[in-house]
Order: structure tokens, then sequence, then C-alpha cells
């Protein structure tokens, strides 16, 4: 007996439709890019708005509306996406993105350019969003957890240059201008005008990059010099990036060394909201302490109370300065566990302490201060992890200022995510309140 003909529906993708949904109908009520454009709704965007040059009655296109470029930014970070070619492929073909976008055309020109080119009013935006959540009862000021986590630079290691190398480069760069310029001058037809445009801006943004780190270099040879003899290099073995040269080589988490910046985050333990962002090229957090402390009251105009910080910010300078302006820092002493196995007790003043460092090693002694250490861990080590999901593992811009940049829109999306989390927990804590108990 054969076999009996199965009934299926099959693809058919050449058929045409027509279709009346609206991108809001589209997008379902509940979708987190809802959120995003509340809360940038929200946003006092005035210094954006004022970088906006097209008015009426001038010519020119009209600018994009800075909500839709803040919301698209902000919604990638929250999706770990860092490329503005990626960002802008989701804004042409992601429902989302295309929500959010609400029909405007945006390039990834665009998207590239207003990513790094805003990094004052991005920094107002977070100390909005710190005042947000403070406002609401939601985040405190008075303990503070600061950590660093090593960010590895869009450089090669093999770009780290010595002054002679350094030298030549920068002398085979201005050449290689010149003959662009006169090449433009002499025969406009020798290439199509935006390919010699685009020849010419390469050469100059590589011209700078190299002037850059000439300039580097000297510093480096400067900071060489003030060394002691011991630890002193020979000027002409001093190397920086030609490529950016900001960057240092620093020992990353796995142990090997790589081109990176060292990124600072202070986190409020009471909310787990960051109040504080940095970006060194330092290896070492030893220095970082006090800086962070000053932005944290210069933002919000509160000083902290407390700092937790891990024993690599535990320097007898850092620790004076901040216990001396006010805040009481909840460090380890250094070579804690070495000390304590050799018999010392390291929580006893040394010859070196000033009154302040001296009270900040009895303090670390007792019960109660180990207590309050204890929230370091689970407050700026959080803070970081959640930077690292979001995938701030490497960064592909180059400079410290617009490291500093993509950093804040880290805090940025990391805030908005607390502020739409406490709430909720605020609203559920509310409604729990007010259910009758049980007779």
């Amino acid at each position: 007996m054969p076999a009996a003909r199965r009934r299926l529906l099959y693809a058919n993708r050449a058929q045409g439709e027509f279709r009346d949904d609206s991108l809001d109908q589209l997008l379902p009520p509940e979708h987190p890019a809802r959120d995003v454009w509340q809360f940038v709704e929200a946003l006092d965007l005035a210094a954006l708005l004022a970088e906006v040059r097209s008015v009426p009655g001038h010519a020119g296109a009209p600018a994009i509306d800075p909500r839709i470029l803040v919301a698209v930014w902000l919604q990638a970070t929250l999706d770990g996406v860092g490329s503005s070619r990626a960002v802008g492929d989701r804004c042409a073909h992601h429902l989302a993105y295309r929500w959010l976008c609400g029909g405007v055309s945006v390039g990834y020109h665009t998207l590239a350019d207003f990513r790094t080119g805003h990094g004052a009013a991005l920094d107002g935006l977070l100390t909005q969003s710190v005042a947000v959540l403070v406002h609401e009862g939601l985040a405190d000021l008075t303990r503070v957890a600061q950590d660093g986590l090593k960010v590895r630079a869009a450089a090669g290691a093999s770009s780290f240059r010595r002054p002679a190398t350094i030298a030549a480069c920068l002398a085979e760069a201005r050449a290689q201008v010149a003959a662009l310029r006169s090449q433009a001058d002499e025969d406009a037809g020798a290439a199509g005008r935006r390919q010699q445009a685009a020849r010419q801006r390469a050469a100059a943004d590589r011209l700078a990059r190299l002037t850059a780190a000439r300039a580097e270099l000297a510093a480096l040879q400067a900071a060489n010099a003030e060394q002691a003899p011991s630890r002193r290099k020979d000027p002409a073995a001093v190397r920086a990036s030609a490529t950016d040269p900001e960057c240092r080589t620093m020992k990353m988490p796995d142990g090997g060394f790589r081109p990176a910046y060292n990124v600072q985050l202070a986190t409020t333990t009471a909310g787990g909201v960051i109040v504080g962002v940095d970006v060194t090229n330092a290896g070492t957090d030893a220095a970082e302490l006090p800086p962070m402390l000053e932005q944290i009251e210069l933002r919000t105009g509160v000083r902290p109370a407390e700092a937790l910080v891990d024993g690599g910010f535990a320097t007898v300078d850092a620790i004076d300065r901040a216990e001396r302006d006010g805040t009481a820092v909840y460090a380890p002493p250094r070579d804690e566990r070495k000390q304590l196995d050799a018999g010392r007790d390291p929580y006893l003043p040394k010859k070196s302490d000033t009154a302040a460092t001296a009270g900040w090693r009895a303090r670390m002694g007792t019960a109660a201060a180990k207590a309050v250490y204890k929230q370091r861990a689970s407050t700026a080590e959080w803070a970081n992890a959640r930077a690292r999901n979001r995938g701030l593992y490497r960064v592909t811009v180059r400079g410290r200022p617009k490291v500093v940049v993509v950093v804040l829109w880290h805090a940025l999306a990391h805030n908005f995510d607390r502020l739409r989390s406490l709430r909720a927990k605020a609203a559920a804590d509310r409604a729990a309140a007010t259910l009758p108990t049980a007779g």
C-alpha cells in the first residue's frame, strides 16, 4: 500500500504583503528599550542641545535629536555592543533600536562621533543619575568602595618604540603629509577627491599620534631621571606607544603584560550606584584614592565618610590625605597576612606613620572594621564584574579622554540599571507593607 502524502505548510518568502503596524505596536509594552527612552527623556540634555548648530533660518539639514543618540548608545552599552558599525547595523535592522530611532536614519559615523565627542556633557549626565538615585533615597553616599580594573588599550605591544625610532617615524610622517599635499596641489586628478582626502586624514592622524608619542617620551624620560639610580633606565631605552601614546604596559589579571589603561570606579555600598569614574595610565592603585574622593565631593557636594579599598590603595600618603580630609579608610595593611604569620602585629603604629595613618592601623585591628571591610568585594568587584559582562575588557578608541568617555557610558548604563531595579524593589516593598497581616 503506497505511503500517504503528508500535508505540510511550506515557506513562501517571495509573497508580498502589506502591514499597517507602527514601530510602537511592534515593540512589546514591557520591552527594556521603553525604560531606556523614559530614562533619557527625564535627563537634562541642555548641554548637548547647545552644541547643535542647525537652527531655523540657516542652511543645513536638521540635526538628530540628542535623546535618540543617547538612548541608542545607552541601549548598546547595556547589550555589550561597543562597535559603532555594529550599533548602526542594529539601528537599521533590530526592532528595539529601530524603535529608539523612531524612523530617523542614523549612520555609524554619526554614532562614532557622538559616542566620544561629548565627554563633559556625559559626565554631567552621570551626575544627574546619581542625584536622582540619592534624591529618591535609593543610594547613600556615606560609604563607598573603590577598585580598579585593567582594560586593554587599542594598541599592540610592538607599537612601543624608543626615542630614535619615534624620531625617524616622525620625520617620515612629515614627509608623507607634505608629499600628499603637493600631489593634491599639482594634480587634482591623480585620485578621487574623497580618496585623496582620506589619505591626507590618515597621514595627518599618524603625524599627530607620533607627535604625541614624542611628548609622552619626554615626560617618561623626565620621570625616569627622578628615579633612584638603582631603578633608573637608560634614557635611550624608554619607550612609548606610537599607536596610543597615553597607554602603558600593565600587568593584567591573567598575569600577562599588555598595553592597557587603569579604570577606577567608586560605588556606594548602599544601592550599588557608581558615583566616581577615572582612567589613569598608572600600573598600580597606590595614588588613586584621594583624587576619587575629591571627584565625588565635587560631583555630589558630599564627601564620603568612609572609603573601602584593597591593600593596593593602602599607602601612607594616600591614607593620610584621605583621613585628614575627613574620610575614614577601611583597607588592610600591606603584607598583613605575612606579618601575622611571622608573629608581628600589623596594626601597631610604625615609625613612619602620621597620627592619621596610626589611627587607621588601630581601626583595622578591630572586629567592627573588618566587618565593614567585607562589603568591599560585594560592592566594588561586583560593579567591575558588571562592566566586564558588558564588554569592558578592551577599548577600541585611542587616548585617555576618549577612554574616559567610554567608561562614562558604562557607568551611566550601570546607574540606569540600578535605578530600574531599585525602583522596582521599593515598589514591591511598599506593596508588601500594605498587605493585611494574617490574623
